[in-house]
């Protein structure tokens, strides 16, 4: 898994490098406009939240593309999720890979809802991951129904830390 996010960072960090000065400038410029009262803690969690969309965007876009722009589908649970044995590489990078990347998505909206009920948050998690399965089916790589149930549970784990933090947080 370590080397897999150093594989994604070595790829996007100009983008990173150059989307985070022009998010800095901009942010700084607007709150100096509207003369907002800076909240740090909240802008950190902005910053990596977009640093993480765009990680995110670069893995369900540019990673694993067959090239031939035929897809498939797989609309069948749990079909994908153990056709690899289980503790083996491939069944980590897919079942826990699937799960943890929707993690941090699960937290992050959480706090910019500000603690809204887990149905809200599995809505939307499931809004973006269908959008992100379909589309997939258009460069060429594959919509899997089980990508979306694990990135369900990876977007309820993320609420879950996030609730878990606000409680003791609040005391």
């Amino acid at each position: 898994m370590h080397r897999f996010i150093e594989g994604v960072f070595s790829q996007i960090w100009p983008m990173i490098v150059v989307c985070s000065i022009m998010m800095i400038v901009l942010r700084i410029a607007y709150l100096c406009k509207t003369k907002q009262k800076v909240v740090i803690h909240h802008e950190i969690f902005m910053f990596i939240f977009v640093i993480y969309m765009m990680c995110l965007f670069y893995v369900v876009t540019f990673q694993d593309i067959d090239g031939k722009g035929i897809s498939t589908f797989n609309i069948i649970p749990f079909k994908e999720m153990f056709r690899y044995p289980i503790g083996s590489s491939l069944f980590f990078k897919n079942v826990v890979g699937n799960s943890l990347m929707f993690v941090p998505f699960g937290f992050f909206t959480a706090y910019l809802l500000r603690k809204t009920r887990l149905h809200w948050i599995l809505l939307i998690t499931l809004i973006v991951s269908l959008s992100i399965e379909l589309l997939q089916t258009q460069i060429g790589r594959v919509f899997d129904i089980d990508d979306v149930l694990l990135n369900l549970i990876g977007g309820a784990i993320g609420y879950g830390v996030f609730a878990i933090g606000y409680h003791f947080s609040s005391k």
